[in-house]
């Protein structure tokens, strides 16, 4: 391996806004500090806490009311017009005699 090329690997300290300390080994020296650890996280400890999913729709149309943006009854657009029939395509063959008949028609004059 070639020298100096890989960082420092030692000792470090995690802890946890719960107070939970969890010594390891990382390339960043110093003290590490987290939010959550394996010690208080829900999936870990098992105890989940339940929203509370109909206050927080009450503070919101408290806030902003009954009315959101983007929501109001938008004017109908004009339908649009029936596309016209399209004419019937004719295979080559009938083009071809309709052509020869046409030109038959001019000898003749």
């Amino acid at each position: 391996m070639k020298a100096n090329t890989h960082p420092e690997y030692g000792n470090t300290q995690i802890r946890c806004a719960c107070g939970a300390v969890i010594e390891t080994r990382s390339t960043k020296p110093g003290v590490i500090q987290v939010e959550v650890c394996s010690s208080c996280h829900p999936f870990f400890t098992g105890k989940q806490r339940v929203m509370d999913t109909a206050g927080r729709i009450d503070r919101f149309t408290k806030k902003f009311g009954s009315k959101v943006v983007g929501t109001q009854a938008q004017p109908k657009k004009p339908a649009k017009p029936a596309p016209a029939p399209k004419a019937e395509k004719k295979s080559v063959k009938e083009t071809l005699t309709e052509a020869a008949k046409s030109k038959e028609a001019e000898k003749k004059k």
